[in-house]
Parts: structure tokens; C-alpha cells; sequence
């Protein structure tokens, strides 16, 4: 997001940090609320166009948000969306990115109050790794004939039970409300939204072997020490790494393999 739209959606993650901090409200709904909201202004582009146009007043565009989803959701969902339209939003869609990044920010502080949030950082990084790694898999969940409802058995089968529900209800809006992302991509912008929510930024590890505690404590310092942040570890095993360990961090890598060293000494005497 640019501009206008990098503004409105910072305030409107201010309030819902505010209202998720109340304890009277539930997170969880307030979640599926703005899920649904999302689910609705993705559908209709010609009230999606009438909310953000800047052109109309922000209070006119406040009270048709109370009018169409004043009885439908909670008060405080109906307020949110109602600051959210009174903003300024470089395009349309942005709205409804951002409205799409609350509910899931809702859901993550949900977690959070709970104490699993850990859980659910670690569970969507491995069912990206599952499904990265089984095309099968990824065909049926990305295959655009089948059905919300068979997507939705196929995604409950996998993680119902396995996993935590905040885990199985970001990643079922997920798939089967893709809006234009690769599966992929949309698995990566949980986790790094999980991670922001202490503030952390996310660091891919990939060993030939399971790192012990004391090693993942003494990486996990020396990363926050390089980047300036806390780091949350998302830890994968594979045993092509012949030694050391890969690192990746957003689109930087830091890589301290053997297998690497060995491939690059191979590069220098090939030239």
C-alpha cells in the first residue's frame, strides 16, 4: 500500500489493537465478523467503489456502513468498519486488504490471549512445508473447480484436532478466499504477521539435523542482535545441508552451509 492507504491502515490497526486489548471483547468474533466484511466488499465492487470514494463525505460513508452492517455484526465490528470508510484509501481494493489483514490480525491476538500463538507461528510454517512438498495436495487445495465446501472438509480432515483453531481458520479463509494469491504467498503473510505480533521477524533455519536448545537460543540472540528485533525460529531439517546451517530472513540469506561452500569453491575453479 502506498500513501493515503499506508495511513488508513495504520490507524485502523490502531483501533483494533485498542478495542482486542478490552477483555470484554472477543477477538475470535470480532475475527469471523471482519472476515466476513471482507468476504462481502470483495464480492460487491460497486459498494466497495461507493465507500472509498473520496469524493463522498467520510461521514456519509460511516453511516451506510451502520445501515448495512449494523444488525449484522457486533457494534464493534460495525465501528471499525465505520473508521475505516471515513479514511482516505489510495485505491479500492486497498480497503479490503486491509479489512482482510484485520480480521486475521484479530485472530492472531486471539491466539496471543491464550497463549498458543507459538503453536500457530510453528503449525503454519510446517503446513507450508507439507504442502510445498506434496503437489498432489496443493492441486486440491488451489483447484479453483472445486467447491468452498470440499476444500473446507479437505482442510478439516488435515487440521482438525492437529492443530490449533486459529491455525485451521486462518489457513481455511486462506484457501478458500485465495483473492488473486498463490498459496504460497498467502501462507507467508500469516506468518509474518504472526511474527508482528511480538514484534518479532521471522527467520527460516534449515539444518541437516534438529538444532538442540542451546543452539536455537544462541542463533535466536545472534540474529535479534544483528537485525535489532526479536526473532521467532522456523526450524526445517534436511539432510542435502551438509553442514553448518541456511538462514533466511525476508529475502535476505545467510548461508553457512557446507554444501554451499563446497558449491561455491566448485564455481571459483570452474572460472
Amino acid at each position: 500500500m502506498n500513501g493515503a492507504s499506508r495511513e488508513a491502515l495504520a490507524a485502523a490497526r490502531e483501533r483494533l489493537d485498542a478495542l482486542t486489548d478490552a477483555t470484554a471483547v472477543d477477538a475470535a468474533k470480532l475475527a469471523d465478523e471482519l472476515a466476513a466484511v471482507t468476504a462481502l466488499l470483495d464480492r460487491e465492487v460497486s459498494l466497495r467503489r461507493v465507500l472509498t470514494d473520496p469524493a463522498q463525505a467520510g461521514e456519509a460513508k460511516a453511516q451506510l456502513v451502520q445501515r448495512l452492517l449494523g444488525t449484522q455484526v457486533s457494534g464493534e465490528t460495525a465501528d471499525l468498519v465505520s473508521g475505516m470508510v471515513r479514511s482516505r484509501w489510495s485505491q479500492t481494493r486497498d480497503l479490503v486488504d486491509a479489512l482482510e489483514e484485520l480480521a486475521n490480525t484479530a485472530d492472531l491476538t486471539a491466539a496471543q490471549k491464550a497463549g498458543t500463538l507459538d503453536d500457530v507461528e510453528d503449525e503454519l510454517f510446517r503446513f507450508g512445508r507439507v504442502v510445498s512438498s506434496s503437489t498432489e495436495l496443493r492441486a486440491a487445495l488451489t483447484d479453483r473447480s472445486a467447491t468452498t465446501a470440499a476444500k473446507s472438509e479437505l482442510l478439516r480432515s488435515l487440521l482438525g484436532g492437529k492443530a490449533k483453531p486459529t491455525t485451521e481458520r486462518l489457513v481455511t479463509r486462506l484457501v478458500t478466499a485465495p483473492r488473486g494469491r498463490s498459496l504460497e504467498a498467502g501462507l507467508e503473510s500469516l506468518s509474518k504477521l504472526a511474527a508482528e505480533r511480538r514484534d518479532r521477524m521471522v527467520a527460516v533455519v534449515t539444518s541437516a539435523v534438529p538444532l538442540s536448545d542451546p543452539q536455537k537460543q544462541r542463533l535466536g540472540a545472534a540474529l535479534a542482535k544483528l537485525y535489532g528485533r526479536r526473532m521467532h525460529l522456523n526450524l526445517d531439517v534436511d539432510p542435502e545441508v551438509l553442514g553448518g546451517i541456511r538462514v533466511q530472513v525476508g529475502d535476505e540469506v545467510i548461508n553457512g552451509s557446507l554444501a554451499d561452500r563446497i558449491a561455491d569453491a566448485e564455481r571459483r575453479m570452474a572460472s
